[in-house]
């Protein structure tokens, strides 16, 4: 996996490059840019963003702006707003979005860096758990359609014999059915199954 990166946008040029001094003492890298657009041209750092600290008011696209592109790609690394104008609405509006944060100028540097490491911790369960997700949804997909009913039985806690009368097929060929359910989702008991599909989001109720 790629090192963690904190993206600082900001169109002040004191600004980004204090803030940037400021994150690397944390050992992180850090990647700036003097506009929103700039960010959005970067792949590399979108693919390795785990934190994006942005100003709210920059020519061109508002760091808003920003977060709302952001959301429509599904970025999901953690934004931390810092604004010298951040009136209740626009701090509303931003957090009500998902922002991290929004920390007044002139900020305290140590709440600042408490910010970003709490951030990039976030990014990378969202990373594993994003991960994992896949992982359990390619084995979900490896299903048969039979096999996918038969598991969804399993989870709603049916009996194989219930399970065979639902669907209208043998008690022999709902257990056939429910061992290659286990083996290809990898799990060992009924609870393990119910366990990762529930949390998959992939059951059938």
């Amino acid at each position: 996996m790629d090192e963690p990166l904190v993206c600082v946008v900001d169109d002040d040029d004191a600004v980004r490059l204090s803030i940037g001094l400021l994150i690397e003492t944390l050992g992180l890298p850090v990647r700036s840019f003097a506009s929103a657009l700039d960010v959005l041209a970067d792949d590399d750092a979108l693919a390795r963003a785990h934190c994006v600290v942005l100003d709210v008011r920059m020519p061109g696209l508002s760091g808003v702006g920003l977060q709302e592109r952001l959301l429509r790609l599904e970025h999901s690394a953690p934004i931390i707003f810092v604004s010298a104008h951040g009136d209740v609405p626009m701090v509303a509006r931003a957090m009500r979005e998902g922002a991290f944060d929004f920390l007044q100028k002139p900020f305290n540097e140590q709440v600042l860096l408490d910010r970003v490491q709490e951030a990039v911790q976030l990014a990378a369960q969202r990373r594993r758990d994003g991960a994992w997700l896949a992982d359990i949804h390619g084995r979900l997909d490896s299903l048969t359609a039979r096999e996918r009913d038969v598991m969804d039985g399993m989870v709603a806690g049916r009996l194989n014999k219930q399970i065979a009368e639902d669907l209208g097929i043998s008690m022999k060929t709902v257990e056939q059915h429910r061992a290659r359910v286990m083996e290809k989702l990898q799990v060992d008991s009924l609870a393990e199954l119910v366990r990762i599909v529930v949390r998959s989001g992939c059951d059938g109720g």
